[in-house]
């Protein structure tokens, strides 16, 4: 009777060797090289107001119903003459200042609101957040045309004991609906200048960079 469990043996082999081939490369997906300097600058996704922003409320030819230094709440919310608690955070500007206009308009006849951002801190969906081995880790307003090379300098490059080229990127793909993880080669563009290895930024990225084994 022939005997049939080498074969299946084998083929257990190989399927496992391909399941831990694919979590082996999970990760070091590459990301296209970005250019130092933007061929053509443009604007990017409009800016969404977060927690700890301050503003700037102006209410045309009504200066006490105006008020600067606005500080978002950390629950989210504002508070102006006239308008309490207002939920703040997640809106655009011009979403603010449409709801303030709309609870003005119980007290003024058609008010005309604008709503200016003097200090960004955004929400977590628009920071960039570099943790690890760099010099001072940091969640930092993400910019638009933002490459990893400006957010690195920002937290003044990698630490004495970065393993740079084993670093990651964490990213949130939407139309996904994962979470996607991409390599970075940090000590290769930092140290050596490999201008292939910088990369573009989206907001809400997350660069983790480990610490060398040595």
């Amino acid at each position: 009777m022939p005997d049939f469990r080498f074969p299946r043996l084998l083929a257990a082999l190989a399927m496992l060797s391909l399941a831990l081939s694919g979590c082996a490369t999970n990760g070091d997906t590459q990301l296209p090289p970005a250019s130092f300097v933007a061929m053509q600058e443009g604007p990017g996704e409009e800016y969404v107001i977060g927690p700890l922003d301050e503003l700037t409320i102006n209410v045309w030819r009504n200066p006490e119903l105006s008020a600067e230094k606005i500080q978002v709440r950390p629950d989210g919310r504002i508070t102006t003459p006239l308008v309490t608690d207002m939920p703040a955070v997640g809106k655009t500007p011009s979403m603010l200042a449409q709801d303030i206009r709309l609870q003005l308009s119980q007290y003024v006849e058609d008010p005309l609101v604008s709503v200016i951002v003097n200090k960004f801190s955004g929400t977590f969906s628009q920071q960039i957040r570099i943790v690890g081995a760099t010099e001072k880790p940091a969640s930092i307003p993400y910019r638009a045309n933002m490459t990893v090379l400006d957010a690195m300098i920002a937290v003044g490059g990698l630490s004495e004991f970065a393993a740079g080229n084993r670093a990651k990127l964490v990213r949130f793909d939407k139309q996904s609906g994962h979470q996607k993880e991409y390599a970075l080669r940090l000590s290769d563009l930092l140290k050596k200048g490999e201008t292939k290895a910088n990369v573009m930024l989206q907001p809400g990225d997350v660069i983790i960079i480990p610490e060398s084994m040595f």
